[in-house]
């Protein structure tokens, strides 16, 4: 199923630099995440600088401030786009369900989503809410504890989410993997 246009959402997004402004909760960290980002991989750098040509792309994130997932990631993104020179707008996910309710995983709200559109706002793809190597824990999960009314549920997924930050690692240690997860998306479009 191909997903509706997105030309409006661009109108009435804000850019990176406001939502970074208007965080009220992990600002901090946000920014100590975006401003300590550094290149790893010089192939990967590269691809992103001579995406600069490409003047037919844009991203539209789907993020929200009190979000683990944005905060670790969405740094990452922005600097990766900023390299890249891809034009990128912010929806706050509480003031923009129903585009979040298109792009749901597993059947659930989970942030961010980074969509990429032609200047058109015709969708192009997608990645989020985390890498794939995080992410593997929760699809895991949800699979084998498919009822959420069961008495261990929360004990099992705080065990998942424990599981996730390890897979995160310490500080960066998942940046060059958005990075190539995102190097993967976009050399596709």
């Amino acid at each position: 199923m191909s997903k509706r246009n997105l030309a409006d959402k661009w109108e009435v997004a804000i850019t990176p630099e406001q939502f970074m402004e208007g965080m009220t909760q992990n600002k901090e960290a946000f920014h100590d995440g975006h401003t300590l980002f550094n290149w790893t991989d010089l192939e990967d750098h590269e691809f992103f600088k001579l995406l600069q040509h490409r003047d037919d792309l844009r991203s539209i994130i789907i993020a929200a401030d009190w979000c683990g997932d944005v905060v670790r990631n969405i740094p990452v993104v922005f600097r990766a786009f900023e390299e890249a020179a891809i034009p990128t707008r912010v929806l706050i996910l509480e003031e923009h369900q129903d585009v979040m309710d298109e792009y749901l995983t597993m059947g659930g709200r989970s942030v961010p989503i980074v969509i990429i559109t032609d200047t058109g706002g015709h969708v192009l793809g997608q990645w989020g809410p985390r890498p794939q190597h995080v992410q593997e824990l929760m699809v895991s999960f949800r699979q084998e504890n498919p009822d959420r009314e069961a008495p261990d549920y929360k004990d099992k997924m705080a065990e998942v989410r424990k599981g996730m930050m390890e897979r995160y690692g310490e500080g960066s240690a998942s940046h060059a993997m958005v990075i190539r997860e995102l190097r993967e998306l976009l050399s596709g479009v």
